[in-house]
């Protein structure tokens, strides 16, 4: 690279849990800048997570959101790399960072693909899918390592 490296900006974390990943998930959720309207989006689909769970579960919404990001994070994934004229899926491991980033992603993406009246019932139906370990974005990260463990013969041509 001809630049240095860009730095990292610290993230304020969100006024209500105090806590970084919500702002990070919060800005993935955001468009056109709105960042107002996301918090309200995020806080009310955790209330209704809070609503539909019942006494039974001693977690709070919080933590089932977190379960729900760990169940959604791949571990692998495909990258494709030329060699001798064809082009080879190679499995390869995903730092820490870039596994958050696409579990939020693909939490805001299926939710967002859903059939429900606001953007809070559907991100809270899909995060409680994804803490029970099912829903589209729980499928998408297994199809990823089955797609990883299909291709596991060329994991020798590592980059």
């Amino acid at each position: 690279m001809r630049k240095t490296k860009a730095k990292k900006r610290v993230l304020l974390p969100d006024p209500k849990f105090n806590d970084q990943l919500v702002t990070r998930f919060v800005n993935n959720l955001m468009m056109d800048g709105k960042k107002s309207i996301s918090f309200k989006i995020f806080y009310d689909a955790l209330e209704i997570v809070e609503n539909k769970k019942g006494e039974d579960n001693e977690k709070s919404a919080l933590e089932i959101w977190k379960d729900a990001l760990t169940n959604v994070m791949p571990h692998v994934e495909v990258r494709s790399r030329r060699i001798g004229g064809a082009n080879f899926q190679i499995p390869m491991p995903i730092r820490a960072d870039r596994k958050i980033s696409m579990a939020m992603k693909w939490l805001i993406k299926y939710a967002r693909m859903r059939n429900d009246k606001s953007m809070a019932l559907k991100l809270s139906a899909e995060i409680i899918a994804a803490a029970r370990e099912e829903g589209a974005a729980f499928k998408k990260k297994s199809d990823t390592h089955k797609m990883a463990e299909a291709n596991k013969a060329f994991s020798h041509f590592k980059f």
